[in-house]
């Protein structure tokens, strides 16, 4: 029998072609010494035994390499619902039930399930917020459900189009599934070991981090040098966390007022989470970006993919006299012209090529419009969502977390992000 299933830290596992960059990345550093969860990985091989299994090779096939876009479409749909809707064959499903309560009773947590498609993570091509994540899983059949919304999630056709314009084939890939506890975390957040300005930046927030992965709060934001030593700590606006009590589902709660803007790291916990990343970037011999959380025993790594910044771009002096808001910057480039105000995804229609989009949320659905803006302004989120990190892939100045910015922007006005200094200006008065 196939082995389809390996436990995370085994060497096997740090193989990319098996289970995709973003398990093996948790394997290796998990083996290497760093706080990654246990878990376990249903390797790709099982992907492509289920589709052999079901018949949908050649609807596989027929996604992408057909001129008809209605039976594109057709072949795209069949080969999701097929995944999503038909039971696993016996020589994946035994060996993938063992493997869960294994973990489900040796842990006593809830679980997490997550895409790991071997495309990821590339340059120029991360696919950040592409696939599915699903947290708090307990009983057997959501567990099933779950593992085939993750193969089925390739097929997604958010996940299509981010696919054709980076000229990648579903068929010639495959989708592995990383299995691991759901962390009880108390704060949580990412991380980017290198900004454009040569230093180091965490964000933060209550409760688990997918409300920052989301773009939904607008994260406290640290800045470190390059040794980790913290420079400056900027309050963010948490007004909800993603949180569980045991063994029940996450769910979103209202924040304490008080603590809406406090920090959720002191100091001593910043730099000990800077040094951690600086570690990882050595160890992975690249400048990475990093998903954490902390719970009562400490850091604990959720995820780590490389970084790619470019170099900053010098802003026109012209503008240094106009209204400015200030923001959480994505990292990367300048960006003018029109500003438009959207308050409704409906109204995306609007958006022309070389427009600076303006939002309240800058969730993973405003990618599909991200290849034509000049630059983004969001009210909520942080240099570590999902979005941030398709802007920096693109190249595409992005200032997030400007407080009341639909409200003060005037809608039509010409208007410059500064992508690195988290900086928007426009001419004319503020509304």
């Amino acid at each position: 029998m196939f082995n389809y299933i390996l436990e995370l830290g085994t060497p096997e596992s740090c193989d990319p072609s098996r289970v995709g960059p973003k398990a093996a990345n948790q394997a290796a550093l998990q083996r290497a010494g760093f706080p990654v969860p246990r878990g376990f990985c249903l390797t790709a091989a099982a992907y492509r035994a289920q589709v052999k299994a079901l018949g949908l090779e050649s609807s596989a096939r027929g996604a992408f390499a057909t001129d008809d876009a209605v039976r594109a479409r057709r072949n795209a749909l069949d080969m999701k619902l097929g995944l999503l809707d038909r039971p696993l064959i016996a020589e994946i499903l035994e060996p993938l039930v063992a493997a869960r309560r294994r973990l489900a009773d040796e842990t006593g947590a809830l679980l997490v399930v997550r895409s790991s498609a071997l495309v990821e993570d590339r340059e120029g091509a991360s696919f950040a917020g592409q696939f599915e994540s699903f947290l708090g899983i307990e009983d057997e059949q959501e567990f099933m459900t779950a593992v085939r919304a993750c193969w089925g999630a390739l097929w997604a056709t958010r996940a299509l189009r981010y696919m054709a314009t980076h000229g990648l084939d579903p068929a010639d890939t495959a989708m592995a599934v990383l299995v691991q506890p759901l962390i009880s975390a108390r704060a949580a957040g990412g991380g980017m070991s290198q900004t454009a300005d040569g230093g180091m930046l965490l964000s933060a927030t209550w409760g688990l981090g997918s409300s920052i992965a989301q773009g939904e709060v607008t994260p406290d934001r640290y800045q470190l040098s390059a040794e980790g030593e913290v420079s400056e700590v900027v309050a963010g606006r948490k007004d909800h966390s993603v949180g569980c009590t045991h063994r029940a589902e996450p769910m979103a709660r209202l924040v304490p007022k008080a603590l809406t803007t406090t920090p959720c790291l002191d100091r001593g916990q910043a730099a000990e989470l800077g040094r951690m990343m600086k570690a990882i970037a050595g160890f992975m011999n690249m400048p990475v970006e990093i998903e954490w959380a902390l719970d009562e025993e400490g850091f604990k790594l959720l995820q780590a993919r490389p970084l790619r910044m470019r170099a900053a771009q010098k802003a026109d002096k012209a503008w240094l006299h106009h209204p400015r808001l200030n923001g959480h910057p994505a990292g990367i480039g300048w960006g003018e012209g029109r500003a438009v105000v959207v308050n409704c995804e409906c109204e995306l229609a609007r958006v022309a090529p070389g427009d600076i989009l303006v939002t309240k949320v800058a969730g993973p659905a405003l990618s599909q419009v991200l290849p034509r803006l000049a630059g983004l302004v969001s009210e909520l989120g942080g240099s570590t969502s999902h979005l941030a990190s398709l802007a920096r892939e693109r190249g595409i100045p992005m200032v997030l977390g400007v407080h009341e910015a639909t409200q003060r922007i005037p809608d039509g006005a010409r208007m410059a992000v500064d992508g690195v200094a988290g900086v928007v200006r426009w001419m004319g008065e503020a509304r």
